[in-house]
């Protein structure tokens, strides 16, 4: 017995000494394991006589039972403290602020922007999007839009050709958004109100010019459309894009391939320190081209250019896009500068409206 109330202090004694839980289990196994020392005084029970059994087994049990219940009562102890370590280790400071939400930390791309803008101006005034691929053939991108052979335009140096086929014939990267016109009315019957925006390609490059641009083109083909209805259109797209009550506007004569009567058109501007507004001054700035639809392309689209006639714009969305957000230089629109967009990019959820406002 004195042997047993010692050997129970002494396990007592090592489960208060046990620091961390790892060391405690050695504890336990040591006394309660198969082969530990409680364990083995239990094995010795049946060697005994019924009196010692009797004697013996129910003081070793009691000394199990004490061993089991400090065991416990230390494992507690030993969780309450590690959980309090963890809590002191890994604290959070609430007076931190919030981390933006993803829909607040992305930005939407300027070009998008603009992409989405027009769109939405256009859609208003009743105009659907027509789209086309970006590798076209030299029919579409120039013999049907009345571009002669020998045209400058069709010179390797202006625009990107692929290889010739067995037939002679090249496949190009498009050079404006006009095949999509082309594509449009020959699958469709006038009357006609489309915009084609997309990419375009030319061997360009500089702080002006990227050889990868993108633009917009619009086309209405009816029997009554005239000069007058293209002017009210790109007067009320100017106010809507600029996001000003009035701005006046010049149509100079110029010429087009595919237009008969071609004009520039040039949009009242003020420049001051380096900004450029739009709706005041005495300034002038070109900004797209326009005309009326060439008979040529007309009759090679298959349209009867003597019942039907219309007119098409076009414009570049990059530039478009520098001028209203005060974008310096071409080039930085697709240099994928991640601090440029977060400077001039837009909020994901401000989606364009006429309503709401374009860029609010």
């Amino acid at each position: 017995m004195t042997d047993l109330v010692q050997l129970q202090a002494q396990i007592i004694a090592d489960i208060a000494a046990a620091s961390d839980e790892a060391a405690l289990e050695a504890v336990r196994v040591a006394a309660l394991g198969k082969k530990g020392s409680i364990s083995a005084l239990l094995a010795t029970l049946g060697k005994m006589s019924p009196d010692e059994r009797k004697t013996q087994g129910a003081a070793i049990n009691q000394a199990k039972d004490e061993v089991g219940q400090a065991l416990a009562a230390r494992r507690d102890v030993l969780k309450s403290a590690a959980l309090e370590a963890r809590l002191a280790s890994e604290t959070v400071d609430v007076t931190l602020p919030l981390r933006d939400a993803a829909a607040e930390a992305g930005r939407i791309h300027p070009l998008s922007q603009v992409w989405d803008e027009l769109t939405t101006i256009f859609a208003d005034m009743g105009f659907s999007v027509a789209e086309g691929p970006d590798i076209e053939t030299d029919d579409y991108n120039f013999t049907k839009l009345n571009f002669p052979e020998g045209h400058p335009a069709r010179e390797m140096h202006d625009t990107f050709f692929f290889h010739p086929k067995e037939d002679g014939s090249r496949m190009l990267l498009r050079t404006h958004t006009s095949p999509v016109q082309v594509r449009t009315m020959l699958s469709q019957k006038p009357p006609i109100r489309v915009i084609c925006p997309g990419r375009t390609y030319r061997i360009d490059s500089d702080a002006t010019h990227t050889p990868q641009f993108h633009q917009v083109e619009g086309l209405v083909i009816d029997k009554t459309s005239h000069l007058g209805h293209l002017k009210w259109i790109l007067h009320e797209f100017c106010k809507a894009f600029f996001e000003v009550d009035h701005i006046n506007m010049r149509f100079r004569p110029s010429f087009f391939p595919f237009t008969e009567p071609s004009l520039e058109v040039d949009i009242q501007c003020r420049r001051d320190k380096g900004e450029i507004r739009f709706g005041e001054g005495e300034d002038w700035l070109e900004i797209l081209g326009c005309g009326m639809v060439h008979p040529n392309v007309l009759r090679a689209c298959g349209i009867d250019p003597d019942e039907y006639q219309g007119f098409a714009w076009g414009m570049g969305i990059d530039r478009i896009a520098m001028l209203k957000y005060g974008i310096a230089d071409l080039r930085q629109l697709f240099d994928s500068d991640v601090r440029w967009l977060s400077h001039y990019g837009f909020k994901p959820l401000e989606v364009p409206t006429l309503a709401g406002g374009l860029s609010s």
